[in-house]
């Protein structure tokens, strides 16, 4: 899959596409409905299936923290696309200028323009331009105009319910990790690169890889159990994501102690999947109480994978 960072790396060789446009955070079953209907089309068409995505997300620029918890970062969602078979994804920069662009501009200075799309992909709700002017129907209207066909995708229905990135996140806060996983299509990983921490897992016989969270919300908060790929060898674990509260900390972490494992894996991008949800984070009096936890955790999360194979 072919990336395009930003706006100003659109090239004449990007021109006449099948192209769908929104956040995809999670890259859900809801999504795939969409992306499925886009290749198919880029297939009919003889043209490449093109999703324009955006980062940060809107709500982050608009809302900043109050922006609801990110199902996936950028890396994730590049890997779940790739793996969908979508030739080229645009990474659109999310900023003040950006958002400023009219919505009859936004369509044809970039759609049009710099695109040249030939079919467009969108939910019925979707909203763009300054102001969240422009809808559905203009964009229907757009097309006529300049030879475009849009076409809207229905949201996927599981168990009664719509498919969403909210619903995820409240399954998630839930700690219904299975119910998440079951309507994302794919277990719910966290990518981050291994930094060095407080060192004070290994003080007490619970060495952690560490993980800053890009942001201070996270779906999640509490002890689960993972797993994480290396050198192609799956690593079972337990994990406390939040922030750490009986030694005072303020940011959000992930924080991953693996069973049998000694390696040395500082600077390394890792993936962990999340499985099960043992726990809530809470603060403890001392480290000795911490310790006695953090014990019975692994025991939790060790009984957890003797259940699960």
């Amino acid at each position: 899959m072919k990336l395009i960072r930003g706006i100003h790396n659109i090239t004449p060789a990007h021109r006449g596409c099948v192209l769908t446009i929104g956040n995809f955070d999670g890259v859900h079953l809801g999504h795939r409905e969409v992306l499925n209907g886009l290749k198919n089309k880029a297939k009919e068409l003889d043209l490449a299936s093109t999703v324009m995505t955006f980062e940060p997300l809107p709500q982050e620029l608009f809302n900043g923290d109050k922006a609801p918890a990110r199902l996936s970062r950028l890396r994730e969602k590049l890997r779940l696309l790739s793996e969908l078979g979508i030739e080229r994804l645009l990474c659109v920069r999310f900023d003040q200028k950006f958002s400023a662009m009219s919505a009859p501009d936004f369509i044809e200075q970039l759609l049009v323009n710099k695109l040249g799309v030939k079919f467009l992909v969108v939910g019925d709700d979707f909203r763009f331009g300054h102001g969240r002017h422009g809808d559905y129907e203009m964009l229907v209207k757009a097309g006529r105009q300049f030879g475009f066909e849009v076409v809207s995708t229905q949201s996927l229905k599981m168990a009664n319910s719509r498919v969403s990135s909210t619903l995820i996140r409240e399954k998630l806060a839930q700690g219904d990790i299975e119910q998440a996983q079951q309507m994302l299509g794919h277990p719910y990983i966290i990518s981050g690169r291994v930094r060095h921490g407080e060192k004070k897992g290994r003080t007490i016989g619970f060495p952690t890889a560490n993980i800053a969270l890009a942001r201070k919300v996270s779906p999640l908060h509490g002890v689960y159990a993972v797993k994480v790929m290396l050198n192609g060898i799956n690593y079972s674990g337990v994990a406390n994501i939040g922030q750490r509260p009986t030694v005072n900390g303020t940011r959000m972490q992930l924080e991953i102690h693996l069973f049998d494992f000694q390696d040395d894996i500082y600077g390394e991008t890792i993936d962990t999947q999340v499985l099960y949800k043992i726990r809530d984070e809470f603060k403890f009096d001392s480290f000795d109480q911490l310790k006695q936890q953090i014990a019975k955790d692994v025991v939790d999360a060790k009984a957890f994978f003797s259940v699960e194979k």
